[in-house]
């Protein structure tokens, strides 16, 4: 049963104590950084960065579907301090996101445009995905929020108007602690990126493989118990994908409850947690036939 101040359950006080660990350890790098040797910022940083890669795909995934709280301003809060930890808008992610479930990956056009701004065939050729390293690293530096500001649009103003403030307060952030130690900014930046890759190659594998025209198989599914453990059940992402809506804690359940169904469309699973899939054989881009291409974006 959902608590007075929780939306959907008691479980959710589970990504929300997370998150906010995970703020106070970016804090705690800040505070402990002039004292840690070069090796040990080396690993702070690699911690850093999966840790960002960690909370997009967990925490922050999870709180677009299903808004962690019951008042709007605990909310605001909360998407504003997840903005902080990872460096990005949490509203303008939760925007480009939607529009990932609205496009579910689709293929571009004649003009090259797809729906999905994350779709792993935009920039590829021959009805094929791009190639993964190429996704995983440039990703980054194809984001436009300008673009995704004005694909919001009036319909969206509210989230629009959420998304710059938290950009401001984002910017603000790293600025005062730039300000107060410019040498900890410096350094976290190429770990942040690195982070930012490595989310990108998670959500790679989240759908190479998978059929952009079945739904039920829209999505790639790992069940491995310590990935689901310690990612918020992220594995079960063609059921994610399939239900959208579905709590976190019901992933299992609706992977019972589509078994049959996922069995006759084929859809894929792989053994290793999303970000190792180039681990899976049955993966290999010359196993996988391309996709035909997909009808014009009215």
């Amino acid at each position: 049963m959902p608590s007075a101040t929780l939306t959907r359950n008691r479980w959710d006080w589970i990504p929300v104590m997370l998150g906010v660990l995970h703020f106070a350890a970016v804090l705690w790098l800040f505070v402990a950084f002039p004292a840690l040797a070069w090796w040990q910022v080396g690993l702070c940083g690699l911690a850093y960065a999966v840790a960002v890669s960690w909370n997009i795909n967990s925490i922050s995934h999870n709180f677009i579907h299903n808004p962690y709280f019951r008042q709007r301003w605990l909310n605001a809060c909360f998407s504003f301090m997840l903005s902080a930890t990872v460096g990005f808008s949490q509203a303008m992610y939760d925007f480009v996101h939607m529009r990932h479930h609205s496009g579910n990956m689709d293929r571009p056009d004649d003009g090259g445009r797809t729906i999905d701004y994350l779709s792993i065939y935009k920039h590829g050729r021959g009805g094929r995905a791009e190639n993964v390293w190429h996704y995983t690293f440039l990703s980054y530096f194809r984001d436009d929020p300008a673009e995704i500001l004005r694909a919001m649009g009036p319909r969206r103003a509210g989230l629009a108007l959420q998304a710059k403030l938290e950009m401001a307060g984002v910017a603000a952030f790293y600025l005062v602690l730039l300000v107060l130690d410019w040498r900890f900014v410096v350094c976290m930046l190429p770990f942040n990126y690195l982070g930012q890759c490595l989310s990108s190659l998670n959500g790679y594998y989240e759908h190479f493989g998978g059929d952009p025209d079945r739904p039920i198989a829209w999505g790639v599914s790992t069940y491995g118990r310590l990935y689901n453990w310690t990612w918020l059940n992220n594995g079960y992402h063609a059921e994610h994908h399939y239900r959208p809506k579905a709590h976190w804690t019901r992933m299992p359940e609706l992977r019972r409850a589509l078994a049959e169904e996922q069995r006759r469309a084929g859809t894929r699973v792989i053994w290793p947690p999303h970000a190792l899939g180039f681990l899976d054989r049955s993966l290999s881009p010359r196993r996988l036939p391309p996709f035909p291409p997909q009808k014009e974006i009215l």
